[in-house]
């Protein structure tokens, strides 16, 4: 492919040649957003659209707020790797991939400019209004591989993203002293907490135990959810901030 229209307004076209069809579906119903990871913005792109890499994705956003699309929305980007969502594995079928320009926790992870992010809220409100795309889809890398990836990490303000209208986020509950959920732990309680995760689209065995990949999951949703501490264990702040998302995404259904 030599070049395309931009699906994005505004936005450059760089192409990647590291793409494919989308399989099983037509259209994109999710957003996963990234981190680049690497030490500056040119060479993330380079590796983008270097065929040796294997890797894409639909989107990069620079620091500066500059929009390069390589992959089109319409087209299967390789973004998101071995991941999952609510069952569903080949997360690059039914996603848009939206890489944003930050060296990441193994070299200098920083604060995400306002003017990058400012770019990143008008690029998802396009594609959530091109697609129809639930707030609730709109993901991190670090929710839909749990563990494996924690990007974008818990200095990206999601808070600025659903004050914009993209998103789904509901306030915290507040951290205080009391029982929790940990590594070990067995019972109903942990069965309900694995299953809730599960219910909002995590990849957890429901099995009453408390290991290693329920404390990983936790540690993604508070990544994501409940920022304040990132620990693993799921105390009543985790819970009922896990129980508050679940009612909204109830409510919103039942509109």
């Amino acid at each position: 492919m030599s070049g395309f229209l931009p699906d994005q307004p505004g936005a450059e076209v760089r192409v990647s040649p590291n793409f494919g069809p989308r399989r099983e579906t037509l259209r994109p119903d999710m957003i996963v957003l990234h981190y680049t990871g690497m030490a500056t913005g040119a060479g993330a792109e380079a590796w983008l659209c270097d065929p040796a890499s294997e890797v894409s994705s639909h989107y990069l956003i620079h620091e500066d707020g500059r929009i390069v699309q390589m992959v089109r929305e319409s087209d299967r980007a390789w973004h998101a790797g071995r991941s999952s969502w609510f069952g569903r594995t080949d997360i690059n079928s039914c996603s848009v991939g939206i890489e944003i320009v930050n060296p990441g926790h193994s070299l200098g992870y920083r604060a995400f400019p306002k003017r990058q992010i400012d770019a990143v809220v008008s690029l998802c409100t396009g594609i959530v209004g091109r697609h129809s795309i639930p707030a609730q889809r709109v993901l991190a890398h670090s929710d839909v591989a749990p563990g494996r990836k924690v990007d974008p990490g818990e200095k990206f303000p999601w808070r600025t993203l659903f004050a914009a209208g993209v998103g789904h986020l509901v306030p915290a509950a507040p951290i205080r002293p009391g029982a929790a959920l940990k590594a070990g732990d067995t019972g109903a309680e942990v069965e309900a907490l694995q299953s809730m995760l599960a219910l909002y689209g995590y990849g957890v065995e429901i099995s009453g135990a408390f290991d290693s990949q329920t404390e990983i999951v936790v540690a993604a949703f508070q990544r994501h959810f409940r920022r304040r501490l990132i620990d693993g264990v799921a105390d009543s702040s985790t819970i009922r901030t896990l129980q508050r998302l679940l009612a909204s995404v109830k409510a919103a259904s039942s509109k």
